[in-house]
């Protein structure tokens, strides 16, 4: 089986993939970067045909280890995104369809592109653009409306 990555985010218009194969102490892990917009930069760790885990980083934040690989283990240096990180990985147990990988990977990078509008959708709750000091960091998973995390329930 394969997975056509390329396929699963075509006609997601803002999202860059660059992809990196990597071997992670002897077992194969695929990773790929994904830039929105000039928001964020999500690195993305695949294991066989399965999303493992998510980092999201600010855009202007450096996301390459000193020997110039993709840095899959360091949070962002901004709550905004270590939150948005959370939500990533709360995302991915959602999005399991383990007969279906190509439709998890395009559910899940549709969700991701929600984030497009980052800092500048309100939450559909309250109506603000900021609660303590941060936008609203929670994406419905159907509806991929904004919600600020204590507005989401």
């Amino acid at each position: 089986e394969k997975l056509h990555l390329d396929q699963s985010v075509t006609g997601l218009g803002s999202i860059k993939v660059s992809m990196h194969l990597s071997y992670l102490s002897g077992i194969s892990v695929f990773v790929f970067m994904v830039t929105l917009g000039k928001v964020l930069k999500a690195i993305v760790v695949m294991r066989s045909l399965f999303i493992d885990r998510t980092i999201v980083k600010a855009y202007s934040e450096n996301v390459y280890t000193e020997d110039g690989k993709l840095d899959i283990w360091s949070k962002s240096n901004y709550q905004v995104f270590q939150k948005v990180t959370d939500h990533a990985t709360t995302a991915l147990l959602h999005y399991q369809l383990p007969q279906m990988p190509d439709v998890v990977v395009r559910s899940f990078m549709t969700w991701l592109r929600s984030y497009i509008k980052l800092f500048q959708a309100q939450c559909q709750r309250c109506g603000k653009f900021l609660q303590d000091g941060l936008p609203p960091t929670w994406r419905d998973f159907r509806t991929l409306e904004a919600f600020h995390d204590t507005c989401r329930q």
